[in-house]
């Protein structure tokens, strides 16, 4: 339950705002983990990092019923972990262990748990937001009142299919809430040279309400989505949420070795002073929701989770070479299906 007071101050229950810290420190450890992994070649590819974006993942997640859906991006691993997933079992995905929540097929841009909702990662910048509005729709049809948050980045927002996705969910009354995070830059090229008009603008347009939000602060991000979801659910409205929020990392691990320099060490800095795992335990100690030791305590709870998943994805099995097109195709390990169906002979 949010219950935020004047100025700003938090206003949310004490186990809700502690709980938002931990799943921020999960999400920042695992984030920093996987980076030490891709360099070890332990995990055997690039990772979009979402450290600086954990207030997003954090709010966004606690808004969501037990039966509401949520789509992802290639940056979401903190959108995973905060719905639920078990993060020894998205590390080991990671990893390519049979034991992960794909069973090693998916890795870090293509994770999925439809047990909780989660209607996968997805590497093709803002193909979850059709998946989305139909998955809702799906379900409202069959009379449920699900909910779905489709996340995206600022860089989505010239994809055409986001705003088919948008329009489509005004004239069907379908209540996904679209959640942009908005961190200035798609790769390394900034936003002010993509898009003419600011970015709700464009969600406006379509016909459903809008808002920016300090994604730096997990209860405003809280906030937002709470009274998205309770619309949502209620009149079948969809939303459209701008977190305003930024990457301390590059675009992705490899991003370093490219040389490529798009952002002063002043803005860095300046965003820097704002990160959410600094700030946030400091205004819980400040209101006295968190106690003395309290944040020492999350973060020897959250390390050792963090140790516990990379030694379970380094003792799980590896898939079988047989195993290669199991689960690619319905009938299995492609049996059956016709020569023209690869366009061969």
């Amino acid at each position: 339950m949010s219950r935020r007071g004047a100025n700003g101050a938090i206003g949310l229950e004490p186990e809700l705002a502690i709980s938002l810290y931990r799943t921020m420190r999960l999400v920042r450890r695992f984030e920093e983990t996987c980076v030490d992994l891709v360099k070890d070649n332990e995990i055997a590819a690039v990772v979009h990092e979402s450290i600086g974006q954990e207030a997003v993942a954090a709010g966004v997640t606690a808004a969501l019923g037990a039966r509401d859906y949520l789509t992802s991006t290639h940056r979401g691993h903190g959108h995973i972990l905060g719905r639920g997933a078990d993060p020894t079992r998205v590390m080991a995905e990671l990893m390519g262990r049979t034991t992960g929540t794909n069973r090693g097929r998916g890795g870090s841009m293509h994770v999925g748990a439809p047990d909780l909702g989660i209607l996968g990662a997805n590497g093709i910048v803002g193909a979850g937001t059709p998946i989305a509005v139909g998955a809702t729709w799906a379900a409202r049809t069959d009379g449920g009142d699900s909910v779905c948050a489709a996340f995206f980045g600022d860089g989505a927002i010239n994809q055409g299919v986001v705003h088919e996705a948008m329009n489509l969910a005004v004239i069907w009354d379908v209540p996904v809430i679209f959640c942009c995070e908005n961190n200035l830059y798609a790769v390394t090229t900034s936003l002010s040279d993509m898009t003419g008009v600011p970015i709700i603008e464009r969600a406006g347009g379509v016909g459903m309400p809008v808002t920016s939000v300090d994604g730096m602060d997990p209860g405003a991000v809280h906030d937002a989505m709470v009274e998205a979801t309770a619309r949502g659910r209620r009149d079948g409205t969809p939303s459209f949420i701008e977190f305003r929020t930024y990457r301390y990392s590059g675009h992705h691990t490899a991003e370093a070795a490219t040389g490529v320099d798009y952002r002063s060490d002043a803005e860095m800095e300046s965003w820097r002073r704002r990160d959410p795992l600094v700030t946030w335990p400091e205004r819980l100690a400040a209101g006295g929701i968190l106690a003395a030791g309290g944040k020492e305590a999350i973060d020897a709870e959250v390390e050792a989770l963090i140790a516990e998943s990379v030694r379970f994805a380094r003792n799980s099995p590896w898939p079988e070479p047989a195993e290669v097109l199991d689960l690619a195709y319905a009938g299995g390990a492609g049996d059956g299906f016709p020569a023209t169906t690869w366009g061969g002979t």
